[in-house]
């Protein structure tokens, strides 16, 4: 056996091994509410979701009654995350192709085994577009937000946009961006109305968003990058105000050609006015830049 094969044999081992019970049972969560939120407030008023899920619907309705939206489902995310797999890892195939499963499968009960109604479910939604559109993102949003950060993704465009995104010059964002505008732009040429993939528009903001707050919390952090010629007494006034340490970097100023100091510290959005003030109370001429911060790795001590 080559070396190169034993490495990928011992990189699988190793994935495998990583796979936590705990993270199935929160998927399988996530998957079950995210079939609500599609199956119950956007499949029956004919409300498109985002990416290969709102493919998955519009097919359902201009196939054969055999060909359900469950059934696209697994046709068509299944070999995108296999596809996928050499570069995503297969912990998180797995976790994902598990999420797509219990999505799949509860959607299908819900619309073709149990007697569910949405307007049973919600009266007020049932009739009403915008709460059917904001309701099923957000609902959708909170299972797609757990399946991404307990590791997988419940849908296959995530995987195709990192591949494809960087390759054609364009952003993550911007990728699924233009996938889900020429989806619902499809939509309408085919159900001949705008209004239904405009109200989807919605949908796909709300559950955006929605996702963004369950991965990254309400109490974002942000990261502090702060030039200046008095580091160590900012960052010793930092520490006694947050009680939390600082990293201080040596730098030279492009235009000046003086010697600096960078100081880059973590702090959350409502800590930020505090910060500034602690900041030019000592140097009224330090630089301040405020950048989002999507996540934070820290082993505990």
């Amino acid at each position: 056996m080559r070396s190169k094969d034993k490495k990928q044999i011992s990189a699988i081992k190793k994935d495998l091994e990583e796979l936590d019970p705990i993270n199935f049972l929160i998927l399988t969560v996530a998957g079950i509410i995210n079939a609500f939120g599609v199956s119950l407030f956007l499949f029956p008023v004919k409300l498109y979701d985002s990416g290969i899920s709102g493919l998955s619907m519009l097919l359902d309705q201009i196939t054969p009654e055999k060909f359900s939206m469950s059934v696209f489902l697994i046709i068509l995310n299944v070999p995108i995350f296999l596809f996928g797999s050499k570069k995503q890892g297969i912990s998180f195939t797995l976790y994902s192709l598990f999420t797509i499963i219990i999505y799949s499968l509860v959607s299908y009960l819900i619309m073709h085994i149990l007697p569910i109604d949405v307007n049973f479910v919600s009266p007020l939604a049932g009739t009403d577009l915008l709460l059917c559109a904001v309701f099923g993102g957000v609902i959708s949003g909170i299972g797609s937000g757990l399946t991404i950060r307990f590791g997988g993704a419940i849908d296959g465009l995530d995987v195709l946009s990192v591949m494809f995104a960087k390759k054609i010059g364009i952003s993550i964002g911007t990728f699924v961006m233009i996938f889900n505008t020429l989806l619902y732009i499809v939509c309408g040429i085919i159900i001949k109305s705008w209004i239904l993939p405009l109200y989807s528009i919605v949908t796909y903001y709300v559950g955006s968003k929605t996702v963004d707050f369950i991965v990254e919390g309400f109490d974002r952090s942000m990261c502090a990058m702060i030039v200046t010629n008095k580091a160590k007494d900012i960052s010793a006034a930092l520490s006694e105000n947050f009680k939390a340490g600082g990293t201080i970097v040596s730098a030279t100023g492009g235009y000046s050609k003086e010697e600096k100091q960078i100081i880059y510290f973590i702090v959350n959005q409502f800590q930020i006015n505090k910060l500034k003030k602690i900041v030019t109370d000592i140097d009224g001429s330090a630089f301040i830049s405020l950048q989002n911060v999507a996540d934070i790795v820290r082993k505990p001590v």
